[in-house]
């Protein structure tokens, strides 16, 4: 039986998400315990040419929307970058994921030899097939940010480990 592109997508961007808010919300509580001012944490960097949490946060969701809408044929929604705290974040992760959630699964396994365009026109320009695009760009992208926005919180401090980036499975 082949896996399909839904099942090889929707369900792995959802459990990070959803594993990504819970950390945030523990990075919430643990600023507060400690009287950090939230913005510390939310533009932390690991280094000073990385982007700072929030971007990664807001880069792991538009991967996880714009791979499924692409995936599915349909219009990637525009989603202003104007988060300034965890919940506003959290609000993020939980569109994102009902986004992808509402989307046809046929639609996404239609994707599979869907020409996908990425920067039209420009230099940078690059052509997938769907099932590509999903497995050597879309998914590598998306646990990069994910995995940043985990690594910039455990380094300043929060107690968080492997059990929580995996989230629930």
């Amino acid at each position: 039986m082949a896996l399909s592109l839904h099942t090889a997508s929707v369900p792995v961007f959802v459990q990070m998400l959803d594993s990504l808010a819970a950390i945030l919300a523990k990075a919430d509580a643990y600023a507060t315990s400690r009287n950090i001012e939230p913005a510390a944490l939310l533009q932390a960097r690991l280094f000073p040419d990385m982007l700072p949490l929030v971007r990664q946060v807001q880069i792991a969701c538009d991967f996880a929307r714009g791979v499924c809408a692409r995936l599915a044929g349909v219009e990637v929604p525009s989603v202003p970058d104007a988060h300034s705290s965890f919940a506003e974040l959290r609000g993020l992760l939980a569109s994102t994921r009902d986004f992808i959630q509402s989307l046809d699964a046929a639609a996404i396994d239609a994707g599979t030899e869907r020409e996908i365009v990425l920067r039209p026109n420009t230099p940078k320009a690059r052509q997938f097939l769907g099932t590509a695009y999903l497995l050597s760009y879309g998914m590598p992208q998306f646990f990069f940010h994910v995995t940043t926005a985990y690594d910039i919180l455990r380094h300043n401090g929060l107690d968080v480990g492997k059990r929580d980036f995996m989230g629930a499975y």
